[in-house]
């Protein structure tokens, strides 16, 4: 129709090869962009359906995997000592609007691991201060979950910390960094407490996953939105008046 239109209306459809490289340099990039984020929301999908599926099964003890570590997500139950001399704070966490820690301390474990144990929230409203850990003595039961590589809401950094004096404010962990500062075995991933009711636990309303499947699948309606609006303006500037016939009726000759 609009083809017909145009064409009735004397213009032609002529794209010159500006608006052909144009186009066909940015539309595979939405068109890949928008099938990239479907794919994201795939994945987040079949995580939540492996996060809530592992938070229904049994707690098991860890010296279960060993020497393996235990899948992403599986329940725990620690049983051993933590220790005060190794503690950090993961600074910029905040809950409701309000700044502050995770508490993170090293844990051993009665079959024989150091485990880096997120202990969870504290406030921290005065910087002027160090907020005060108390620290359970004696040998604990600990119900955890084991985290994946970064879902914790840092990654390893470069930032060195010196271990053993005191809480250790930090923006970034490094497991090898503090493996070697520290002097403590720590494993390269670590746990976060799920047990309200351990002395040990702090405040634990551990917050969702960054980004759910729904708003990767926004992204993509977006992306293939912009592709459908490319491909339309194509089309709207590709027409052109049409010059041919204007100079068909040529005068008699003589």
């Amino acid at each position: 129709m609009l083809l017909a239109d145009s064409s009735r209306s004397g213009r032609r459809f002529a794209p010159g090869w500006p608006l052909w490289v144009f186009t066909l340099t940015l539309l595979p990039v939405l068109l890949g962009l928008g099938s990239w984020q479907l794919q994201r929301a795939t994945e987040k999908q079949a995580m939540q359906a492996s996060v809530d599926a592992l938070h229904q099964a049994t707690a098991q003890p860890l010296i279960t995997f060993a020497p393996k570590p235990p899948p992403d997500w599986q329940p725990l139950i620690l049983r051993g000592q933590l220790d005060a001399r190794h503690t950090w704070l993961l600074d910029n966490r905040t809950r409701d609007g309000q700044a502050g820690v995770e508490v993170l301390q090293a844990f051993l474990d009665s079959s024989g691991q150091w485990l880096l144990v997120n202990r969870g929230w504290l406030p921290w409203p005065d910087r002027r201060q160090t907020p005060q850990i108390d620290t359970p003595s004696g040998e604990l039961q600990l119900l955890a979950e084991k985290l994946p590589a970064g879902s914790t809401g840092w990654r390893p950094g470069s930032r060195r910390c010196q271990a053993g004096n005191g809480p250790c404010v930090v923006a970034q962990l490094d497991p090898a960094a503090l493996r070697e500062e520290s002097g403590v075995a720590l494993q390269d991933w670590s746990v976060r407490l799920t047990g309200e009711g351990s002395t040990a636990a702090l405040q634990l309303d551990w917050p969702a996953l960054p980004m759910s499947a729904s708003r990767h699948t926004g992204y993509a309606v977006q992306w293939f939105s912009l592709a459908a609006a490319l491909i339309a303006l194509f089309i709207w500037a590709g027409f052109r008046p049409d010059h041919r016939g204007n100079n068909n009726d040529e005068p008699d000759r003589a």
